[in-house]
């Protein structure tokens, strides 16, 4: 059993790892703030999470475990709230191109506003 889940940890620590450096190389080389947002956020936490569950697979003690999986919650909570203000910022600043949105859900409640 020792040796399998070593063998997962550290399929989740490559896997991890590279999302992660998609994520890095997407925020450097996307042209638009929400694609960088996007970039940041979805490849990023999913490769966090994998990295946490390679590192959790390769300890294996409860103590450790306790604190991955609080790691993982606190990634989970924070990296979504943090992209939607960066997304919502951008936009009231306007930052973003409103012609390459599909929809735009803001653009009613956001013209009567301060751009701040």
């Amino acid at each position: 059993m020792g040796v399998v889940a070593d063998w997962l940890g550290a399929g989740c620590l490559v896997a991890g790892g590279l999302l992660s450096l998609a994520a890095g190389i997407g925020v450097l080389r996307f042209p638009d703030v929400l694609d960088r947002m996007h970039a940041a956020t979805k490849p990023q936490v999913l490769g966090v999470l994998l990295l946490l569950g390679g590192v959790a697979l390769r300890l294996r003690t409860p103590d450790d475990v306790g604190m991955i999986v609080l790691v993982a919650v606190f990634q989970l909570a924070t990296a979504p709230v943090a992209a939607q203000m960066v997304g919502r910022a951008a936009y009231r600043s306007g930052r973003v191109d409103r012609s390459l949105l599909d929809a735009d859900e803001l653009a009613d409640g956001v013209q009567g506003r301060a751009p701040y």
